[in-house]
């Protein structure tokens, strides 16, 4: 099994049993097999390196909030990344390069470039997870994406057994993807962000966002009032965590939005799309789920369509993975019958499939 990494909910403290659904947003997921936490970057290194040496697969997790485990767990070394800090590096005229360890919490992150006037992640205010992560999936919301800002990811090299710094051409960059998903070569320790210094936002990309905002597309606000009105909205669709709220025992999105050639596009109909480049259309799956008859709030057992949003599937609390993927099989199913459309699921699937 390839290694993953997940991002970062809250501190946990270990369960007895190395249960990884402590340490994961649905609060799903069987034990692991052993479970090392890393505090430094050489530390993770040196866990990593004993595993491959020993042919143990390791699961990285900083939060969990992208990571469906399967209800057996994982055989192998779940390691807890945990590192920290967020370091300015560099600074020309066109802004400043701000280095941000794999284990810090995104939203940290996002809060403390707010803070001291940097902008260019401010749209991405409220994902929960860790920084590490980011890259991997490459992280977008409301119009940004962190391929947009990020100018190097830090990462060890299973294979050439060292430390690279890899630009953004090696990284692969894709619509929620990059050389780092699903693959198990390399272990993200840090990532360089480029920053502009200035108090308001980049431009205003989102067009729900434009409207929150009584702006136009296009238009730079206050960073504090970008970022506020994006936790608002995420708060809204119980995309910001919240212990209390099962809506927000998820990993977020669990489907992609579909990619289709503008041929296939012609036969479905009138629906809501975008463009996506060379002669393709992106479209919404949320549209596609609720129109294929799964509304807000359908149930599975012990799981269900989040009440705020569609393409959450969140754990009720009495859930399990099994639960959840048949869940996300009657939805890809029910979609793929109604549109010929075929969703795919968003998060890493450990140990598990739909």
């Amino acid at each position: 099994m390839p290694d993953a990494f997940a991002d970062h909910p809250t501190d946990t403290p270990p369960a007895a049993d190395h249960s990884l659904a402590v340490y994961t947003t649905l609060r799903l997921g069987g034990p692991a097999g052993t479970l090392t936490t890393a505090v430094h970057a050489d530390e993770a290194i040196a866990a990593v390196r004993t595993a491959s040496a020993a042919g143990r697969p390791v699961l990285v997790l900083a939060g969990g909030s992208n990571l469906v485990i399967g209800d057996a767990g994982f055989a192998g070394e779940a390691l807890l990344l945990r590192t920290s800090g967020i370091d300015v590096v560099g600074e020309d005229p066109d802004g400043v390069v701000v280095r941000v360890a794999a284990g810090e919490a995104w939203d940290d992150f996002v809060a403390y470039t707010v803070t001291n006037g940097l902008s260019g992640v401010e749209c991405l205010s409220g994902i929960p997870g860790s920084a590490g992560a980011t890259p991997i999936q490459n992280v977008g919301a409301y119009g940004q994406e962190v391929a947009h800002t990020i100018v190097a990811v830090h990462a060890y090299d299973r294979i050439a057994d060292q430390v690279r710094v890899m630009a953004p051409a090696e990284c692969g960059f894709g619509y929620r993807t990059s050389v780092f998903k699903h693959n198990d070569r390399y272990l993200v320790l840090s990532v360089d962000f480029k920053l502009a210094r200035s108090g308001e936002s980049a431009p205003i990309r989102y067009a729900e966002l434009a409207r929150s905002l009584g702006a136009g597309t296009g238009d730079r606000v206050p960073l504090t009032l970008a970022r506020d009105t994006v936790l608002k909205l995420r708060a809204g669709k119980g995309m910001v965590l919240d212990p209390e709220d099962r809506d927000t025992w998820s990993v977020g999105s669990f489907f992609t939005n579909p990619v289709v050639s503008e041929e296939f596009f012609a036969t479905l109909g009138e629906m809501p799309h975008w463009p996506a480049g060379d002669g393709l259309v992106k479209l919404p799956a949320a549209w596609l789920i609720e129109r294929a008859g799964f509304p807000k709030g359908f149930a599975g057992d012990g799981v269900a369509i989040s009440g705020k949003h569609t393409l959450a599937l969140t754990n009720r609390g009495a859930g399990t993975t099994e639960g959840l993927l048949d869940l996300a099989r009657t939805i890809r199913d029910g979609v793929r019958d109604r549109f010929g459309v075929e969703l795919h699921p968003e998060p890493v699937l450990v140990n598990c499939a739909i």
